[in-house]
């Protein structure tokens, strides 16, 4: 008898963590389909909403670390200036996983159809915090 309440408390506590690993993955993959959304239509700053806005805030790319949800953002704006250099974006998600209950690490790919600049493509590694209650990317990886 022991054993078997045992076992239902084991199980009832992996339910509760599967469901909620549900929730998160709907959440981030969420914010993710909104991005691509926002940077369809153009809006580089809607886009931005998925990352954490402070200093703290990281972005690796093909030309170093830039640090700070302003810096970042100017970035962007830099790379791409219009909306040739935009193209229609498209996430692919690879792979999410929870290392601790409030951290995710998302891998995926990116491609960006420009007809008039050259397509662009490459892979992101996105480190994602759970701060008051929302997801947000505190690190992001982008090669291409």
């Amino acid at each position: 008898m022991r054993n078997w309440l045992l076992a239902l408390v084991l199980l009832s506590a992996m339910s509760v963590t599967n469901a909620q690993q549900a929730k998160d993955r709907d959440a981030i993959y969420g914010i993710m389909n909104r991005q691509a959304s926002d940077w369809n239509r153009g809006d580089i700053a809607s886009f931005m909403n998925g990352y954490l806005e402070s200093d703290s805030l990281m972005f690796v790319g093909k030309t170093g670390v830039t640090y700070g949800y302003k810096a970042t953002y100017e970035g962007y704006l830099k790379r791409y200036p219009d909306r040739a250099a935009m193209g229609k974006l498209q996430f692919t998600f690879l792979n999410l996983s929870f290392p601790e209950p409030d951290v995710a690490f998302l891998v995926g790919k990116f491609h960006l159809e420009r007809p008039e600049k050259g397509d662009l493509e490459g892979y992101y590694t996105l480190l994602w915090r759970r701060i008051g209650g929302k997801w947000v990317i505190v690190c992001d990886h982008t090669s291409g």
